[in-house]
């Protein structure tokens, strides 16, 4: 088994995020992910991409903290999802990601509420009960590239389904 070696562009917050004994706090993640300085060239040897959905490739981990290089196909997204008892954090290394925020009807089913786009650089941060859905929708067909945080391990999380208009 081949063992990849963490990037230095990554080691500052590898050695913070494996100091953590606890969830670490959404806006301190959002604070170490917008201080990141990584590159795609950083990423590429945790970067495969899947052919029919986006490839989550991990980078490393430990009980309070994964830490993952996500690899998006062009028209590739996440289901429609909270995270439950987790803090996520997501940076854009390269291309251009769309977040869908939803809200849960009393019968369980989500409706979007609003839609944001994060490009190269930008961070995006939520936790616990928001629900949320990212995709590549860039045109030209580029592919995506995103690290994400996720604290603690993301082992338990919801997915929902669309609410149908009717009417």
């Amino acid at each position: 088994m081949t063992t990849l070696t963490i990037p230095d562009s990554l080691s500052n917050l590898v050695d913070f995020l494996n100091g953590l004994d606890t969830r670490v706090p959404i806006d301190e993640l959002r604070q170490h992910l917008s201080g990141l300085r990584v590159t795609l060239d950083d990423l590429e040897p945790f970067m495969h991409f899947g052919e029919t959905c986006y490839q989550r490739n991990l980078i490393c981990q430990s009980q309070w903290f994964e830490l993952l290089c996500i690899c998006w196909r062009n028209g590739q997204q996440s289901l429609i999802h909270n995270h439950a008892r987790s803090t996520c954090g997501l940076r854009i290394i390269s291309g251009e990601a769309v977040e869908t925020l939803f809200h849960q009807d009393a019968d369980g089913r989500v409706r979007p509420v609003s839609e944001s786009h994060y490009v190269e650089g930008q961070v995006c941060c939520t936790q616990d009960s928001d629900i949320h859905e990212v995709c590549n929708e860039q045109p030209g067909g580029e592919d995506l590239v995103t690290l994400h945080i996720y604290s603690p391990p993301l082992h338990d999380m919801c997915t929902f389904e669309l609410a149908e208009d009717c009417g």
